[in-house]
C-alpha cells in the first residue's frame, strides 16, 4: 500500500531528481519513491539485529566476536 506524502528538498537535489525522471521517462513522483524506497532498505540493513545464540568454538567472547561488523555498511 503506498501513501501519499509531502516532501520538502533542496532545490538542486530536486532539478537532479527530476532531470532523471526526464532521462527515464518516468515522473517525478516515481524516481522519489525509487529513492525513498532505497533509503529505507539501507535503514533497514544498518538496523536489522545482529543477535544469536551459540558457543564459541574459537574461544572468542561473544563482546571480541560482536566488535567486528557483520558486512560493510551499505555504499
Amino acid at each position: 500500500m503506498n501513501r501519499r506524502t509531502t516532501v520538502s528538498a533542496d532545490a538542486e537535489a530536486l532539478a537532479t531528481l527530476e532531470a532523471e525522471a526526464r532521462r527515464r521517462g518516468a515522473s517525478l513522483s516515481a524516481v522519489l519513491a525509487e529513492a525513498v524506497e532505497e533509503k529505507a532498505i539501507a535503514i533497514r540493513r544498518v538496523r536489522r539485529p545482529r543477535v544469536g545464540l551459540g558457543r564459541s568454538s574459537d574461544g572468542l567472547s561473544a563482546a571480541e566476536t560482536t566488535a567486528e561488523p557483520v558486512a560493510r555498511p551499505p555504499a
